[in-house]
């Protein structure tokens, strides 16, 4: 792979498919990218290391060492903003620039962590596993796309359901035990963009705000008519915001 790629990095429950679009798109435009499914999804075994973003982060260092990738644009969705935050604290120098999506720079709150934890043991547990996920996954999506958009839920709720149980319970507790990134966003001295849909039910606007008032050339963008995935929801508004932040950063350099 030749040039500054651009990593795409997707959300919790899902895999590097639910980039589909906004990839086939960037792809079209004439940037280089690399979906990566991220430990226990999709393609990628789960592994036996416990549960630590760390361990997700160190992962795609070796995925870009595989791909003959020394500096990449991190794009991250939800976990996959956290694993990107993750690998600017353990690999600064290997990041060309960062989007982030639905991810906020603070850790959880002690409730916060407790529900995802609960979480944890429930999807480990058949009948309790169906009601949780009924109950959760249509919070991933805006009111707009649950209105008028069922096939997106659709599909989101099928990528859900076949998620490894075991991953599903891994990634929380991973999650959970994330450290504050104030601190790593403050000093990250690359271009930044942060993506926000404006339906987001699971991280508020303010907190996609502090994100991006967090990073020194960090810029926010706001994606009406998205909830939590907009890469899912508005590709074409995703594509679009991706591709003018890859432009003027002038990746990739081919």
């Amino acid at each position: 792979m030749t040039g500054v790629p651009v990593v795409l990095l997707h959300a919790l429950s899902l895999h590097a498919g639910m980039w589909r679009e906004p990839a086939d798109a960037l792809r079209a435009r004439g940037h280089s990218v690399l979906a990566v499914d991220q430990r226990g999804f999709g393609t990628t075994a789960l592994g036996t290391a416990d549960p630590s973003l760390d361990v997700v982060a160190d992962d795609l260092a070796r995925t870009l060492d595989d791909n003959g990738v020394d500096r990449a644009v991190l794009v991250g969705s939800s976990v996959g903003g956290y694993t990107a935050m993750a690998f600017l604290r353990r690999h600064p120098d290997r990041v060309a620039g960062l989007a982030l999506l639905a991810a906020r720079a603070t850790a959880d709150s002690p409730e916060a962590a407790a529900r995802r934890h609960r979480f944890a043991d429930l999807v480990q547990q058949e009948e309790p596993r169906r009601q949780l996920l009924a109950q959760t996954t249509p919070m991933l999506v805006g009111a707009t796309t649950r209105a008028t958009r069922p096939e997106v839920l659709a599909r989101v709720l099928a990528d859900v359901e076949a998620a490894d149980p075991a991953a599903l319970a891994w990634a929380q507790r991973a999650i959970a035990a994330r450290p504050d990134s104030t601190d790593v966003l403050r000093t990250a001295r690359v271009p930044a963009l942060v993506i926000a849909g404006t339906e987001d039910e699971l991280v508020a606007a303010p907190e996609s705000r502090h994100v991006a008032d967090t990073l020194p050339y960090g810029r926010l963008v706001t994606v009406p008519d998205a909830g939590h995935l907009p890469p899912l929801e508005t590709p074409g508004a995703v594509t679009d915001a991706l591709h003018a932040f890859l432009t003027e950063i002038g990746a990739p350099a081919w």
